[in-house]
């Protein structure tokens, strides 16, 4: 989040400014990557966000799997909270030899 960079308030609170990084050796069998924020993550497991970029990957459309991912996001926010948090994410898709 852009935003803790120097936000000594939100700092105070426990945001940091480190990034959350895993390393990860691909596989043939990896097809694609989602970076999203937390928002994203709140109320959509691993799974969850596989199901809905498979049919996107098989149509070879990352775009629209990102904004699919978005909707679902808003829509789990709504359900569960009055507020949405940030809803952010990059769809990847892979071609590992």
């Amino acid at each position: 989040m852009s935003r803790s960079l120097g936000d000594g308030l939100a700092h105070s609170i426990g945001v940091s400014w480190e990034p959350e990084v895993k390393q990860l050796v691909l596989e043939p069998s990896d097809k694609f990557i989602v970076i999203a924020s937390d928002g994203v993550w709140e109320f959509l497991s691993n799974e969850q966000i596989a199901r809905i970029v498979w049919p996107y990957y098989i149509k070879n459309s990352p775009e629209q799997a990102g904004n699919a991912i978005v909707r679902a996001s808003a829509q789990k926010w709504k359900e569960n909270d009055t507020v949405i948090d940030d809803i952010t994410c990059i769809t990847i898709f892979l071609e590992v030899d």
